[in-house]
């Protein structure tokens, strides 16, 4: 999974991204420090893998991750190749969804590359940017369908359907607020367009406001313009964020509790991000390995299996499958097939997260 973070100069992407990845991203306060994405690569937080680790003894532990990539600064014209958009703008299309940090918090010493503090115009700077940069290959495609579809009419459908995008992106909303169908994002789906993907705001925030537990004004502002477009928002302070990723795992612990905080804001941001997608994990446990597998929700067990091996997939027979708290009560696979509480399930058996699974496969 690859998630691009964004944002306009200043506002914190790349501390956020340090302390994500505990990578040395330049952070300087000044646009355009970084130009080429930095790129993280995140475990996934999950604490069943240790719980199982400690019932089978394996060799390793193999969290899911997500890529993370620290995208440079945009800035009003960006679509037109103002402040090296047109490279900027290049490097979000590689990603399946974009964290968008927004500057919420007030402090004199950091500059605005806009020259005031308002979150809701740094949000629609950057979603214009990104509409337009859509608009473009839109057009350029409604051009060239236009045409064809004089000669064939299999490409009548699309036709109207890019004209329902470019209606939508010239009253100002974003192509993630329009319903499609699987047909119809199997017609824009090589498009890669921009503001189809979806989005996570992430509102960088004081330490003072983070440690009252209440929102502040910019982040209320956020909150309900990401409701407008059924997006996702979470509050977290990059300050103590960066403070966090310098600590060992105990240390962690121990300053969240004084904080009075149940989980770091990475934590949340990257949980937020697997909601986002619809992601979930299966897990394996043997004396090898145990480990999480990144899968869409609604997967079925021989498409799981193919996250392992393509043969597992190809030839697959049944999948012997528990859930791992039932794996845990049992003290392991021996108690759980006592008391029958390990499954066969086929082709048809749709993944529900937190299955421990054995795949059965012949090729």
């Amino acid at each position: 999974m690859k998630l691009g973070i964004v944002g306009l100069p200043n506002v914190g992407k790349s501390t956020l991204f340090n302390a994500l990845t505990a990578a040395k991203a330049e952070a300087a306060n000044y646009p355009f420090c970084t130009i080429e994405p930095n790129v993280g690569i995140v475990p996934v937080p999950d604490n069943r893998l240790e719980l199982l680790a400690e019932l089978v003894k394996p060799e390793k532990i193999t969290p899911a991750t997500i890529e993370f990539f620290d995208i440079a600064g945009l800035v009003k014209g960006a679509s037109k190749g103002e402040g090296l958009g047109n490279k900027f703008l290049s490097h979000i299309r590689e990603v399946e969804a974009i964290v968008h940090v927004v500057r919420c918090f007030d402090d004199e010493n950091v500059t605005h590359v806009e020259g005031k503090i308002s979150p809701l115009d740094d949000i629609e700077i950057i979603n214009l940017e990104l509409m337009l940069s859509d608009l473009d290959i839109i057009t350029k495609r409604i051009q060239k369908v236009e045409k064809l579809a004089k000669g064939d009419k299999s490409y009548k459908k699309e036709f109207e359907l890019l004209n329902i995008l470019k209606d939508s992106i010239e009253k100002d909303q974003p192509l993630r607020n329009i319903e499609f169908s699987e047909d119809e994002m199997d017609l824009i789906k090589n498009f890669n367009l921009l503001s189809l993907k979806p989005v996570l705001y992430v509102c960088n925030i004081s330490e003072d406001d983070l440690l009252s537990g209440e929102d502040n004004d910019y982040v209320k502002l956020v909150k309900e313009y990401a409701r407008k477009e059924n997006s996702e928002t979470i509050a977290i302070s990059g300050k103590i964020e960066s403070e966090i990723s310098q600590l060992d795992k105990e240390e962690k612990v121990e300053f969240l509790k004084e904080l009075g905080l149940t989980e770091s804001g990475l934590d949340k941001l990257i949980n937020s991000s697997y909601n986002l997608l619809g992601l979930m994990s299966f897990l394996t446990a043997g004396p090898q390995e145990v480990r999480a597998w990144t899968i869409k929700k609604g997967t079925k067990a021989p498409q799981a299996a193919g996250k392992i091996h393509s043969d597992i997939e190809r030839g697959f027979i049944r999948a012997e499958v528990i859930n791992y708290k039932d794996l845990l009560k049992c003290g392991g696979t021996t108690g759980a097939k006592e008391k029958g509480l390990i499954r066969l399930e086929g082709k048809d058996y749709i993944m529900q997260d937190g299955d421990v699974v054995l795949f059965r496969f012949n090729v």
